[in-house]
């Protein structure tokens, strides 16, 4: 019988093959990538039946590959391994279409339950979030208020994420296909609705909540 074949993503490759040990008595490793934006090329060039993926990575964050994964139509279930404790992001992630959001530090003994749960069509939040999780859902969009990402369009993510990895407006210009005007109008209102005061205290609200890799 056929295992089921998962793609791993994270940009530490020390943990990634810690991970590949872990699955590889019950599932087949398909890949390994370190970005969000070669997770998404690998989801449509090799079919997972599941993606294990860290939050935090260069290009795309998980989140935004999950994103633009879902854009695209491709329903492959998505769990997020992650450091990231803040209920926070596992309710970004579970509203995004995750399937699972298991704590690095809980890996052995959670990750292959995560797994074999997507694969049924079920959703996995690690019990340590997993109420705290539930109750802000419930709340509905107010419990969004404390989170300041939510308030981010698609683009100043990107640029955000672009500036705090240190790309200038002109470079991030060229690589959006928009003019250097527009980039810095991008940049000041983010630091208008961020209350940030420079360049370097965007970057630490970036890293702070994942939408650059550290």
């Amino acid at each position: 019988m056929n295992r089921p074949r998962v793609l791993l993503a994270d940009d530490h490759r020390i943990v990634a093959e810690g991970l590949k040990r872990l699955l590889d008595a019950e599932f087949e490793l398909l890949d390994i990538v370190e970005d969000g934006a070669a997770l998404v090329a690998a989801v449509h060039g090799g079919k997972p039946d599941v993606v294990v993926a860290d939050i935090s990575m260069p290009r795309l964050n998980g989140i935004e590959a999950l994103e633009a994964l879902r854009r695209d139509g491709d329903d492959v279930p998505v769990i997020f391994l992650t450091m990231h404790r803040d209920a926070t992001y596992a309710r970004r992630a579970i509203e995004a279409g995750a399937a699972g959001y298991v704590l690095k530090h809980s890996a052995p003994e959670e990750l292959a339950i995560a797994v074999r749960a997507a694969l049924q069509g079920q959703v996995f939040i690690t019990p340590a979030l997993a109420g705290e999780v539930l109750r802000a859902m419930k709340d509905g969009p107010a419990a969004t208020a404390g989170d300041p990402v939510a308030s981010l369009t698609l683009r100043q993510r990107e640029v955000l994420r672009l500036l705090a990895e240190g790309h200038s407006a002109k470079q991030i210009a060229t690589m959006l296909d928009i003019s250097a005007r527009t980039v810095e109008f991008h940049k000041y209102r983010l630091m208008e609705s961020l209350g940030a005061r420079s360049g370097a205290e965007l970057t630490h609200f970036a890293i702070k909540y994942g939408i650059v890799a550290l």
